[in-house]
């Protein structure tokens, strides 16, 4: 197990509330939006995160600040959803996976940014469409 980080420095704070207002655009399919909603607040947040492989029914995502951030462990406790490339899914399983599973999934550009990588803590979400609410309810 990856050693544990003290969280994004405060650089990376800032550049997260750029990068949120691009995220999960179709124009940049690098960016998504994780939704997910607090385990004691219950209060929700989006949070932008950088796809870095993707499956028919899951995506890859780099943990650089270890498995223990707030976002992390909130859709661990509770699911939520993501937005990419201008559409919203329903994420399920959360699970830490290792870098040759993602280098067996990946291919071009980003198989060899991830070979390169010094990184080792990666998340894979299952995803699905978001069901859509019944306009006539």
């Amino acid at each position: 197990m990856a050693a544990e980080k003290s969280g994004p420095p405060a650089f990376a704070r800032r550049a997260n509330t750029i990068a949120a207002k691009v995220a999960g655009r179709r124009i940049l399919p690098v960016w998504a939006l994780v939704g997910h909603r607090g385990r004691k607040s219950g209060k929700s947040y989006q949070t932008p995160i950088a796809i870095i492989g993707s499956t028919r029914d899951a995506v890859y995502i780099g943990l650089p600040w270890g498995r223990r951030t707030d976002w992390v462990r909130n859709l661990l406790a509770g699911g939520g959803t993501l937005t990419w490339k201008g559409r919203e899914f329903a994420v399920a399983e959360p699970a830490f996976v290792g870098k040759d599973e993602i280098l067996a999934e990946t291919s071009g550009l980003r198989r060899q940014v991830v070979r390169r990588w010094s990184m080792d803590d990666f998340l894979r979400l299952t995803v699905r469409p978001a069901e859509r609410p019944d306009p006539s309810v």
